[in-house]
């Protein structure tokens, strides 16, 4: 039977420095086991790390004088575009393509007058572009103006929903409104409006001429005649031909007339107890588109 060879020796185990037993035991009460304290670092050793962050410090610093230096050369640089830009002479722009307008020669031409400039008429007295009234006739008592004038309150009053009328005057930029009326005979009345509008946005004229044109002839188209106003594009007459009585009264036959012109809006309402022809209510408008 073979012997067992021979284990290599155990490593010599390292000198553990002594510990005062004071320091020992405060050690064992508060940490437990007494462990022996590391070997301390070489003196190289200790040095390394302090070499190391001396070199850090003297990157970081010429990273910052680097940075530094990159922004005074911008800022010397723009500065220097700036003084050389300034001590040029300034580039001329191209000419423009549109060729010189050659001026106009001889006297300029005279103003418009009132006869020919439709605004000089109509920014005057309104009320002087209605018709006269008719030799013979009498002053229409039952008219609702001051002075020739109807405001927009009494003006709304004359439809149906007043309320209603006065919004919508108000969004058209209603302006003023002109009126006169008559009496011919015992049964005969007129009355003529020109209502302005300062059409800033809309061209409420037209509008309201459309407005009045649709109404006239509204459920009564089987006993109303209605013809074109020449002259004026889009206005027309209407004669109704089957009368209206209310409460007794004799009968009352009736036409009307819309039409407009710029900012003016022309309405003329004609009643009799009699029928009324088409010719009286279509003089009545032409000359009254005239005089527009």
């Amino acid at each position: 039977m073979q012997e067992e060879p021979a284990r290599p020796a155990a490593p010599t185990a390292p000198t553990t420095p002594e510990i005062p037993e004071a320091e020992a035991e405060s050690r064992e009460t508060a940490d437990g086991p007494v462990v022996p304290d590391a070997p301390a670092p070489l003196a190289a050793d200790a040095a390394l790390p302090a070499e190391e962050a001396g070199r850090r410090r003297r990157r970081g610093r010429t990273a910052l004088i680097i940075a530094a230096a990159a922004a005074l050369g911008l800022v010397a640089g723009a500065c220097t575009g700036v003084l050389v830009q300034a001590d040029r002479e300034p580039t001329k722009l191209p000419p423009l393509s549109q060729a010189a307008l050659a001026h106009g020669t001889g006297k300029a031409p005279k103003p418009l007058s009132a006869d020919q400039d439709r605004r000089v008429r109509t920014e005057g007295d309104l009320r002087e572009l209605l018709l006269k009234k008719p030799r013979g006739a009498r002053e229409a008592e039952w008219l609702e103006s001051v002075d020739g004038w109807m405001d927009l309150a009494t003006y709304a009053a004359t439809f149906g929903r007043p309320d209603e009328q006065f919004s919508q005057y108000v969004h058209d930029d209603f302006r003023r409104a002109a009126v006169t009326g008559w009496e011919t005979g015992d049964t005969r009345n007129v009355e003529i409006r020109l209502i302005q509008f300062r059409q800033e946005e809309v061209l409420s004229a037209l509008e309201g001429s459309d407005n009045g044109r649709h109404w006239a002839g509204w459920g009564r188209e089987d006993d109303t005649d209605r013809w074109p106003i020449p002259g004026t594009g889009d206005g027309e007459v209407f004669v109704h031909k089957r009368p209206e009585a209310e409460g007794g009264s004799l009968p009352v036959y009736s036409a009307e007339a819309h039409a407009w012109r710029g900012d003016i809006e022309m309405e003329i309402w004609m009643t009799g107890t009699e029928r009324i022809g088409k010719d009286q209510i279509m003089d009545l408008a032409r000359r009254q588109m005239e005089r527009l």
